[in-house]
């Protein structure tokens, strides 16, 4: 008797959704969850993608870890995966870590432990565990957004943008300007983005005031506050860079509660062109990243990866610099 998920269900006695979360490693409860091994041991029911996957060693299934999916770059990273992907016949896992590292290491172990041809990594940082945990994976990985020793990646110029940023702020006559930043340990939106920065005002000959310099995280509080230090120093600067659109929104807002002009009084940029960047007002002078050619470039790695046969990533030495573009409008 050939039997389905449909009938798996029935003689369990739950949803077919719940067969299907079952199979696919989801959350269910204790109680349907033995009801459903039972009648899977009792009838040797094997799903067909399961049993083809035995005979080839081929699961079609690619990982794709990611660190906020509520955010707007990581679904355009995720589309552009999920196009190139689909129309070679692989299907996507998503994995959410909503910013947790500790996520990250546990998606990286499940996806070690469970069959998946390959996995794409868009971190927010690279640590030593992380990279321990993705040594011992003999599956293709591609990183995106950051840039990694030993894997192929695909990542953003972020040095090059926050030093033309800045430049473009010197350029408007700004000496004074203000930096928010987040902490060091995320490479590319931390450190190059600061380090471009800092750059920009020694080859401009321009002493950099280290109160000028506020690091905290990503979140829009952290935004207004490191805003609100800036605008609250003895020489207030007369331009702020914050390193995302979601940090400038947050500076944007403290500004205009403490009664200031945008951009009279103190001008406003950032990196990342999301779509509130274009209904803020005064809308946002940004830098645009092409996040869902990085999700592309990422997949077609991949599936070259694939197609060579190549178990592991550790040697590949295939990277992609993204370029960026200058979105001027009136907050500068």
């Amino acid at each position: 008797m050939t039997l389905n998920i449909i009938d798996i269900a029935k003689l369990a006695g739950v949803s077919k959704s719940t067969v299907s979360r079952y199979l696919n490693n989801g959350y269910v409860g204790a109680e349907s969850r033995e009801k459903i091994k039972k009648v899977i041991d009792e009838t040797g029911f094997m799903p067909q993608s399961y049993a083809k996957s035995l005979r080839t060693g081929k699961t079609n299934l690619i990982g794709v870890i990611v660190p906020k999916i509520s955010t707007e770059t990581a679904p355009r990273v995720v589309q552009g995966i999920t196009e190139v992907l689909s129309e070679n016949n692989y299907d996507v896992l998503i994995a959410n870590t909503n910013l947790s590292v500790e996520k990250e290491f546990e998606y990286l172990n499940i996806f070690k432990n469970n069959q998946v041809d390959g996995v794409i990594f868009m971190g927010t940082k690279i640590t030593p565990k992380h990279k321990k945990i993705m040594d011992k994976l003999n599956v293709p990985i591609v990183v995106v957004a950051q840039y990694m020793d030993n894997y192929p990646c695909v990542y953003h110029d972020d040095f090059n943008a926050a030093k033309y940023m800045t430049e473009y702020l010197i350029g408007k006559g700004h000496k004074n300007i203000g930096f928010i930043g987040v902490y060091e340990e995320d490479r590319s939106v931390g450190l190059e983005r600061e380090n471009g920065y800092i750059a920009a005002l020694k080859e401009n000959n321009i002493e950099m005031d280290i109160e000028n310099l506020k690091v905290g995280d990503f979140s829009y509080e952290s935004g207004y506050k490191l805003a609100n230090e800036l605008i609250n120093k003895k020489n207030t600067p007369t331009a702020i860079f914050a390193v995302t659109d979601n940090l400038a929104i947050a500076a944007i807002d403290c500004l205009k509660d403490k009664g200031l002009n945008i951009p009279k009084d103190v001008a406003v940029v950032s990196i990342g062109d999301t779509r509130i960047s274009e209904v803020v007002s005064p809308k946002l002078t940004t830098i645009h990243y092409h996040y869902k050619t990085s999700g592309r470039k990422s997949a077609e790695i991949m599936l070259e990866l694939l197609k060579s046969s190549i178990k592991t990533s550790k040697t590949i030495k295939k990277n992609i610099k993204l370029s960026y573009i200058l979105i001027e409008r009136n907050s500068a």
